[in-house]
């Protein structure tokens, strides 16, 4: 049985809600640490990340390998995979969707193929499965 691996991160949060600010750290990775605010998180960027952006990362990249290893399995591996995800994040509702974009190399795959193994790396991936309870889309394009 594999051994689980299990991925750290962590936040400090200095004042109210919406005149504090925080930053958050990848402590697994040592990948850095990132400055947030409700700002950043309701109305704009402003070169600051959120919740929101760390979740789309997480998703992007799930969903990649795991369309990566499907294609693989079904004998069609993937020269390359640019995938997008967007987390759109509502004031008052939370997070209410989120949105897949994926553009792929695959020689030798049929569209139906193609359209079928991202559907099932959508649905496969542990992110989306984590996520289910929020809508999730996904446009895949064979190029």
């Amino acid at each position: 049985m594999p051994t689980p691996i299990v991925s750290k991160a962590s936040a400090v949060w200095n004042g109210d809600l919406i005149s504090g600010s925080g930053t958050t750290t990848l402590e697994s990775s040592g990948a850095g640490s990132f400055a947030v605010t409700w700002k950043a998180r309701a109305e704009e960027h402003g070169g600051l990340t959120s919740p929101e952006e760390l979740i789309a990362s997480a998703h992007a990249t799930c969903f990649s390998m795991q369309f990566a290893h499907n294609l693989a399995l079904n004998g069609t591996p993937a020269t390359q995979l640019d995938t997008g995800a967007e987390v759109t994040f509502l004031v008052g509702s939370g997070i209410t969707g989120i949105h897949l974009t994926v553009t792929a190399q695959v020689p030798g795959i049929s569209v139906e193929d193609f359209a079928t193994i991202a559907d099932a790396a959508k649905a496969g991936c542990p992110v989306s499965q984590a996520l289910a309870a929020t809508p999730i889309t996904l446009t895949a394009t064979l190029v």
